[in-house]
């Protein structure tokens, strides 16, 4: 998952969703005890140091937050005022390129308080973020409203000398033009005002869905007392459960309701009964009609979206945020996922056929049903491809699939990674690395590795962009990207051991910091990862294949204890299932992807979710051993901001260019074609968003993505 820390002009959703992602339920208070001086506060000041400058994490306080954001945004007014009184005629020079320049003491404010939120959450976050989230919204919405700039902005877009600008710099002016209107800019004074209303009260409604979310997710739980129902447990698991009951001061061993807590548990837990408690506990997340239930919640937002998009002319509010993605249209999406969904409920019941059988032969009775599917999934791995998943394990420790995604880079990006000490780093366990150009030894950004689970952090695993590559002005601005991960660590002097799926994961969000880090463009607006969200998972979705490449299990792929590469019959098998459980894979990401878009399409209807998510599941024809990967109650995506909104199908799109992308390489002979490595780096990884991607995919591959490279991929027949 890409979460771009950084702040750019037009990303308030973004922004947003960092502000919003805080989880404990406290009552608002005002924080000034211990607040810095404006003057003083280390939160608003120019970052220092080598490399350009690196957050000061040493100094951060969290009662810094409200005043350097009050101060940031007054700055970042002032600015703009500057840009509106300029009386001279409106040009680039005097309008975009300011533009560009501003913001930039509320985008370090911004970056740290991101990092904050999902790596060092704690009770004294709530209140900052549920008085700051409607007051951001506010405060952009003034800037959007703006109708100064926006005159001056829609002058420089209308004037005949624009063609005489570079094509990096008419792209910037298309971006901040289309921006601007969509936010609402050509609206009359009343409506904006309806608009800026509606953007406040969604704020806090994201604040207060991520708080019910986060607060299920951390207090929940399930103890187990008898060691004997630990039964199939992995003797890794067993640790880790015992590691976070003691976090919590328990005795026995805990199941936290966290998908990276309950994955492995209905894997291979023995106990049916007990598979089941943790099964349901974790799909009812926000679904309890208790203090924390999230229905009530999911209908207003959807009311208020629907009277948003309204506002700005739009039949409902999955037309106006695909207008500019790069689907274009909520037609142009179903329209995929309804080319794969037959193939995949198809697979489904091909997958619970199979289940079924090793059921019935241990004569229990079993019926599978969905906290049955993970268990008797690995069952059948193990009776079709002799496949264990814990035969893996001992060959991929983290720090040498570290290494392979190192290797890769240089490789792929002729990049280099050297670890740096010394650098402010807001946790003992993150790591700093330079990244360099491996030929001339050019310093490309800095690379900052969190890999370990805690409390106050986020599950999953993601990548944050802490500055964004430029060369506004002919200033050299190099980046600073970030990895975090979920891990349990090791005992002292052991190393890490992941699964295949923790390490294609590593990857995936490894090929994020290669976006960011292998920008190449002159303004930040249009730098790295700043895509349309059904394009920016499509570097990182591609990267994922080269973990199974010879040239990285041979070299990194080694047995924690004996040194040796995994044996070449073991990768063997590793193939051969590669398109195991994609009816599983496909099916609940499907699920929640079209139960989101017609969530949205829905338009003012009021929409009860808890039936709304049954009546279109059942429609759907939906395989009754599964459930959507993220139930409506649950689903921060589209809830906790709008970031995805009406947008969770970008996975299923950008899978669509990953697979027809890798496919170039296996055309021209394999994963490490120079040539074909060539055209990826110069027409996606480093050109961020100064072409269209349509025409940027298009100059790379020579033709538009094919959904049958997708289908090919996954294993599904190819729809005729």
């Amino acid at each position: 998952m890409n979460k771009i820390g950084s702040f750019r002009f037009a990303a308030i959703a973004v922004l947003l969703s960092a502000l919003l992602s805080i989880s404990m339920l406290t009552e608002p208070r005002t924080v000034t005890a211990t607040e810095t001086s404006p003057a003083t506060n280390p939160l608003t000041a120019d970052w220092t140091g080598p490399y350009g400058g690196v957050p000061p994490f040493d100094k951060v306080k969290i009662a810094d937050f409200k005043p350097a954001f009050e101060t940031a945004m007054a700055e970042n007014l002032k600015e703009i005022d500057a840009i509106t009184n300029n009386k001279a005629k409106p040009t680039f020079a005097n309008t975009i390129v300011p533009l560009e320049r501003s913001g930039r003491m509320l985008a370090r404010v911004n970056v740290i308080f991101g990092i904050w939120a999902t790596n060092m959450n704690s009770p004294e976050f709530a209140p900052v973020q549920a008085e700051m989230g409607p007051k951001l919204a506010a405060h952009f919405d003034k800037i959007f409203q703006n109708a100064a700039l926006f005159k001056r902005i829609e002058a420089v877009n209308n004037s005949p000398s624009k063609k005489k600008l570079t094509a990096e710099e008419q792209r910037l002016v298309k971006v901040y033009y289309e921006n601007f209107v969509h936010a609402g800019a050509k609206l009359d004074a009343a409506t904006k005002a309806k608009v800026s209303k509606l953007n406040q009260d969604l704020a806090g409604l994201y604040a207060k869905f991520n708080q019910n979310l986060q607060g299920e997710e951390g207090e929940l739980y399930v103890l187990i007392e008898n060691e004997s129902q630990l039964s199939g447990l992995p003797q890794s698991l067993k640790d880790a459960a015992a590691a976070d009951a003691a976090s919590k001061g328990k005795k026995g061993w805990m199941i936290r309701n966290t998908r990276s807590s309950t994955d492995p548990f209905l894997t291979y837990a023995d106990d049916r009964g007990l598979r089941e408690k943790v099964w349901k506990m974790f799909v009812s997340r926000g679904d309890n009609n208790d203090s924390r239930d999230n229905k009530a919640i999911i209908t207003q937002i959807l009311k208020l979206r629907a009277e948003r998009a309204k506002l700005f002319g739009f039949p409902t509010h999955a037309h106006w945020i695909l207008e500019q993605k790069m689907a274009k249209t909520p037609e142009n999406a179903m329209k995929l996922m309804e080319a794969v969904w037959p193939a995949a409920i198809g697979r489904v019941h091909e997958e619970v056929a199979d289940m079924q059988k090793v059921a019935d032969a241990e004569g229990k009775g079993v019926k599978i049903e969905p906290w049955d599917y993970h268990y008797y999934m690995e069952k059948v791995r193990n009776e079709k491809y002799d496949l264990d998943q814990n035969e893996v394990k001992p060959y991929l420790q983290l720090d040498k699939m570290r290494e392979a995604m190192f290797w890769v880079a240089g490789e792929l990006f002729n990049f280099n990674f050297k670890k740096v000490d010394g650098l402010p780093v807001f946790h003992p366990d993150v790591s700093v690395y330079e990244v360099t150009d491996k030929t001339s030894g050019k310093h490309i950004g800095l690379w900052y590795f969190d890999p370990y689970a805690r409390d106050g952090k986020d599950s999953g695993a993601w990548m944050n962009q802490y500055r964004d590559q430029s060369r506004i002005g002919g200033q050299e601005i190099t980046t600073i990207v970030s990895n975090n991960s979920n891990f349990v660590k090791g005992r002292p002097g052991e190393p890490v051991l992941i699964s295949w799926d923790d390490a294609t994961t590593m990857f995936h969000e490894f090929g994020h910091a290669l976006h960011g880090l292998a920008s190449n463009v002159t303004y930040p607006k249009l730098s790295g990862t700043s895509v349309a969200t059904d394009y920016v998972e499509f570097p990182s979705q591609l990267l994922e294949h080269w973990l199974s490449t010879p040239e990285v299990l041979d070299r990194f792929a080694v047995h924690y204890k004996t040194g040796k590469s995994i044996p070449k019959e073991i990768v063997e098998k590793i193939q051969k299932a590669s398109t195991f459980n994609q009816g599983f894979d496909t099916t609940e990401y499907l699920a929640s992807a079209l139960v989101d878009m017609k969530m949205h399409l829905a338009g003012d209807t009021p929409i009860d979710p808890d039936k709304f998510e049954q009546d279109t599941l059942s429609a759907l024809k939906m395989p009754k051993e599964i459930v959507m990967r993220h139930r409506p109650t649950q689903f921060r995506h589209i809830f906790g901001s709008d970031d995805y909104s009406a947008g969770y199908y970008s996975y299923l799109w950008s899978d669509v260019h990953s697979a027809d992308a890798f496919e170039a390489f296996t055309e021209a002979g394999g994963p490490y074609d120079k040539n074909v490595g060539a055209r990826l780096i110069k027409y996606v990884y480093s050109i961020g968003n100064t072409i269209d991607p349509l025409v940027a995919y298009k100059l790379f591959r020579g033709h538009d993505a094919r959904v049958e490279a997708l289908m090919k991929d996954r294993g599904f027949p190819i729809p005729k």
